[in-house]
């Protein structure tokens, strides 16, 4: 029996010995300490940068609209940008095209004034000229120009008597009036049978005549010449033609 205890204590199942080595009390409290201020600080840490992150989604949140603004703001920034350079660009066209409707104007004065000189000039010639020419009649200078209302037109006609001028010339004037309409040339005689009748172009003149005058064309007619003739008083044909384009 003794034997059996002995082999059971000290035998193949004699239960197994734990040796643990034996830490001091202040090492251990120590590891404790140093556990609680390890995880306190990380506590800590934590804390620090979820506050950080905080602020910053706070301020995100907060500058979202004033962005959103600012986004918004610029296109119509651009628009009021573009707007004023369009209505500067559009006053510097204004002031242009006024400029040269001012010029044209000026141009068309100039080309008048000088028409005058020259039916001036043209005269002073022929009353300057020697005596002994042939006496006659001739077409000094002929204008016709479109006016401003559609189809009208105005035309200046100025007459010279040559040679020695010892009487006045007498006779009358006619306008044959080349038109283009559609392809289809046509003609107008100026002045009508009713105007001949009271004596409207009559000539009666010694050493010059200017003729005034205007004449009007039906809508969509072009007028391409114009005839002057020149009549001479008791006598069927002209005694002078002259054909002037019109442009």
């Amino acid at each position: 029996m003794k034997l059996k205890l002995l082999k059971r204590r000290f035998g193949m199942q004699a239960p197994r010995l734990a040796i643990r080595p034996q830490m001091p009390w202040y090492f251990r409290y120590g590891a404790i300490a140093a556990g609680v201020i390890a995880a306190v600080g990380l506590s800590g840490v934590a804390y620090h940068y979820g506050q950080s992150y905080a602020a910053i989604g706070a301020d995100q949140v907060d500058t979202a609209p004033e962005k959103v603004r600012r986004e918004s703001a610029r296109p119509e920034s651009t628009n009021a940008a573009l707007k004023s350079e369009l209505d500067a660009t559009l006053r510097q066209l204004q002031m242009e095209r006024a400029a040269q409707t001012d010029l044209a104007k000026q141009l068309k004065a100039l080309a008048k004034e000088n028409a005058q000189l020259r039916e001036d000039i043209a005269i002073l010639q022929a009353v300057a000229a020697p005596a002994d020419k042939t006496d006659g009649i001739s077409v000094s200078s002929v204008r016709v120009e479109p006016n401003a209302a559609a189809g009208e037109y105005t035309y200046r006609i100025v007459l010279v008597q040559t040679g020695a001028r010892t009487k006045p010339f007498q006779g009358s004037y006619e306008l044959i009036v080349n038109l283009d309409r559609d392809g289809v040339r046509t003609g107008m005689t100026i002045p009508e049978s009713s105007e001949k009748a009271s004596g409207a172009n009559k000539l009666d003149f010694r050493v010059h005549q200017r003729i005034d005058g205007t004449f009007k064309v039906a809508p969509g007619a072009e007028v391409k010449s114009v005839q002057v003739r020149v009549f001479e008083v008791g006598q069927p044909q002209p005694k002078v033609m002259q054909t002037v384009a019109v442009s």
